[in-house]
């Protein structure tokens, strides 16, 4: 163990043994990993409650800093967020952890979850991460939460919510975008979260239900155009948003598909750098071209619309929840809607788990978690627009 882990372990032994068990039980040791937009979000969510004691941890010390600062009951420290025993000096005497690293970190910090006893909740959209931290749950004490942000997350609570009272699912639309309020580029896009997230879901194959079998589709294709409230939009195929609620749903939906909203002329031009300039096979390339070129925004907007057709109570039906999320001011400070949203869905989560609406170990997934409670939760009212 280097110094800086025994020192910050050191600075832990004070509080956990000298605070009676009535205050523990009442103080949540939770560890966000990542001080990026949206650990910041959700470190200033939970502390902010004066319920949950959070201990940011990243891999540059500045941003973990600036995550907690004016924050109560907040903590950090710098790791390397890909070294095993680095990331159990941060799990140390932690109720939970959630990662909002980049979903390539999450197995390992899955694994030390489970060896440290540590509940773990995290907002990826990547299929084979989520396989992987499936598998740890298996035998596992504590809970396993993956994919409780936004999409996977809160799209998939409200289109199994739509769907429930069926008795027969014919389709099932999950689509969300994550917009630039006022876009001024060709791509019609700023960047609103992880590049490297966005580029994976561009080029990983999508699952869905077709004709009632679990299918693999290629991602920016299956383009559709539509228009709410004025403005058009177009929507594409693209991998992971609908976490695992397909496969639930296999033998009861006839139809289950998730597509990414994007303004329209935004697929043509994604097609053009990942297959025609042949970037797909230079992934990291283009991610830094992105970070480079495309300017990130605070203005955005978060559109949602799930859509349920099939039979309840003898007739054919369709049922729509269509939301509109901007960013806005939390405290005195501006926030993205990603950012909220995003962050509302794991803190939610976390809510419901501690307050024992969640199973309490094992592998938990969004579609077991009840619509009801989710919208009723001091942090996922923030979708009740």
């Amino acid at each position: 163990m280097s110094r800086r882990e025994e020192e910050f372990l050191h600075t832990l032994r004070p509080p956990f043994d000298a605070t009676p068990c009535s205050e523990l039980n009442a103080m949540k040791t939770v560890t966000i990993i990542g001080a990026g937009k949206i650990g910041r979000m959700t470190a200033h969510f939970l502390a902010m409650t004066g319920e949950y004691s959070v201990r940011v941890v990243d891999a540059h010390e500045g941003a973990w800093h600036s995550a907690i600062d004016g924050l109560p009951n907040a903590t950090g420290l710098t790791i390397d967020v890909q070294n095993a025993s680095q990331l159990d000096a941060s799990l140390q005497g932690a109720w939970a952890v959630i990662s909002c690293a980049p979903f390539f970190c999450n197995p390992l910090i899955a694994s030390r979850a489970k060896a440290s006893g540590t509940h773990y909740l995290d907002l990826t959209e990547d299929v084979a991460v989520t396989k992987s931290v499936m598998a740890l749950a298996k035998d596992a004490q504590t809970a396993f939460i993956p994919q409780c942000g936004l999409a996977p997350g809160y799209i998939t609570i409200a289109a199994n919510h739509l769907a429930a009272p069926m008795s027969e699912i014919h389709e099932l639309r999950c689509r969300v975008g994550a917009l630039p309020q006022f876009p001024s580029n060709q791509l019609k896009y700023n960047m609103t979260w992880s590049t490297n997230g966005l580029i994976n879901e561009y080029c990983t194959p999508c699952e869905a239900l077709v004709d009632g079998e679990m299918t693999l589709l290629p991602p920016l294709e299956n383009l559709e155009r539509f228009t709410i409230h004025g403005t058009e939009y177009e929507a594409f195929n693209t991998s992971g948003g609908l976490g695992s609620l397909a496969e639930s749903l296999a033998g009861k939906a006839r139809s289950v598909n998730y597509k990414t909203i994007r303004y329209p002329g935004h697929c043509d031009l994604m097609k053009f750098l990942l297959h025609d300039l042949g970037f797909i096979d230079k992934r990291e390339e283009l991610c830094a071209i992105f970070d480079r070129a495309i300017p990130g925004t605070s203005d955005d907007v978060i559109v949602t619309v799930c859509v349920a057709i099939g039979i309840e109570n003898g007739r054919l039906v369709e049922k729509t929840d269509a939301r509109r999320i901007p960013a806005r001011k939390f405290d005195g400070k501006h926030w993205t809607g990603i950012q909220i949203t995003t962050a509302a869905g794991v803190c939610a989560a976390l809510d419901l788990l501690r307050d024992g609406k969640l199973a309490q170990k094992g592998f938990i997934r969004m579609e077991d978690i009840r619509y009801e409670d989710f919208i009723a939760n001091r942090f996922g009212r923030e979708y009740a627009v």
